[in-house]
């Protein structure tokens, strides 16, 4: 087999329970009719985009691959820094493997690829974490310089910052030129839009329908670039969510919990200057960190009380590590539908997401939450060359999507990965 294209689309907090409304429209019904289907995709724990997108690229559980999180532990700062970088990664990428075998290598704001040496049309996802940096010269550095600084020159004026819609205009507009322009053998793009208005509206908001309409034009426009190239049918296209959103009504704070036990001390601004029991919260989950053994795991649990019914499980390291979650954590506490976590303690221990803030923005849906929950999985098309259009698989799991996509175009990773190929799907 020759060298195959394989172009991948990531639709941001797209749910396996969208397919229903997406089919009603024109470019996901043509993407549908021709790709086999994986209906229920699990996604990972905790189902955050950063840890996600890398389990999609690695094969590979959080744990394995290293991006427990999207962000860094960083209490001290009231806005960590992101897992941005490429070699944040432990394990060996789909963009290694095909840079290895040769292959030209596009990424438009996928996660974790900051200064990527595989990826050679890189416009990484970036954005500026201190009060000297910009948007675009952060993203220059962190990107293919030369490209990203042409890419910002011909298409800036589409962008707002890092605000949606325009934001993901801004990256179609980018993939299309880069299919006329490039032809890359492997292309990732990440389209955020859905999972922006998910959070500022609710699962069902009729901002969220608004944005798959939008996701359904984007993906138009793409293919359209593909079949103007004369790439279309030989390609290997798959299109995918990393995770659904719920819907919630509360945000709990539970490091207010170990600061009223004398387990954390604060700096004139409310952060947290030292600690020695944290929570780091993952929106649906939150991780529980120790650095005192004095502090037994019994006062702990006890102070975790104060939770009451408004989380769904307690895990314990072990069992986090299981399912593939931080191994250096000492507990994981999952919320229950409706409730979402937050790190900060300047502000109430809990607060109703009804609120409408001037300064901030609570959540109206979120993830974060074990994939195990129900209605909760996302999902996976995948069509072209040696693909079976008429598969239908109920389900799957993310960290089988990287094998089966460097399957689908003759290539394996180097070692043996959590995920499996999904042999079903090909013909």
């Amino acid at each position: 087999m020759g060298k195959r294209k394989l172009y991948i689309i990531s639709l941001d907090a797209f749910g396996a329970d969208d397919l229903a409304f997406a089919k009603t429209l024109p470019h996901f019904q043509e993407i549908i009719n021709r790709s086999a289907l994986v209906k229920e995709v699990e996604s990972v724990y905790p189902s955050l985009t950063y840890v996600a997108h890398t389990s999609i690229a690695t094969g590979m559980y959080p744990n394995r691959h290293g991006v427990i999180h999207n962000t860094h532990l960083q209490p001290e700062r009231q806005s960590p820094d992101w897992y941005w970088y490429a070699k944040e990664i432990k394990k060996a990428t789909i963009f290694d493997v095909a840079k290895q075998a040769g292959y030209t290598v596009c990424a438009l704001l996928w996660p974790v690829t900051g200064k990527s040496p595989s990826i050679d049309y890189n416009l990484a996802e970036i954005f500026p974490n201190r009060p000297w940096q910009t948007q675009v010269t952060v993203s220059a550095f962190a990107s293919s310089m030369r490209y990203a600084l042409a890419m910002n020159k011909k298409f800036g004026k589409m962008r707002n910052g890092i605000a949606q819609p325009e934001l993901d205009e801004f990256i179609t507009a980018i993939a299309v030129d880069t299919i006329k322009t490039k032809q890359p053998d492997l292309m990732a793009v990440h389209l955020v839009d859905l999972d922006s208005m998910r959070h500022g509206y609710g699962v069902l908001s009729n901002q969220a329908k608004e944005a798959i309409v939008r996701m359904d034009r984007h993906l138009g426009q793409i293919m359209d670039a593909m079949k103007e190239s004369g790439i279309f049918e030989d390609t290997v296209f798959a299109v995918l969510g990393d995770h659904y959103q719920i819907d919630t009504h509360t945000v709990i704070r539970p490091n207010h919990l170990f600061l009223d036990k004398g387990w954390q001390t604060l700096d004139k601004k409310k952060d947290i200057k030292d600690w020695k029991v944290l929570a780091k919260a993952a929106d649906g989950a939150c991780y529980i960190y120790r650095r005192d053994d004095s502090i037994t795991n019994k006062m702990i649990l006890d102070a975790l009380k104060g939770l009451d019914d408004r989380i769904d499980t307690i895990y314990s390291a072990k069992e986090a590590s299981k399912m593939g979650a931080d191994e250096n954590c000492l507990f994981m506490i999952e919320a229950k539908r409706g409730y979402y976590f937050e790190s900060d303690v300047r502000y109430p221990f809990m607060e109703s997401t009804a609120k409408s803030l001037p300064d901030r923005k609570l959540h109206k849906a979120t993830h974060g939450f074990s994939p195990k929950k129900k209605n909760y999985g996302t999902m996976l098309l995948l069509s072209g060359p040696g693909i079976d259009a008429d598969a239908v698989i109920e389900k799957g799991r993310l960290v089988d999507e990287g094998p089966t996509f460097l399957h689908a175009i003759g290539l394996k990773f180097p070692e043996v990965t959590d995920g499996r190929v999904i042999n079903k799907v090909f013909l």
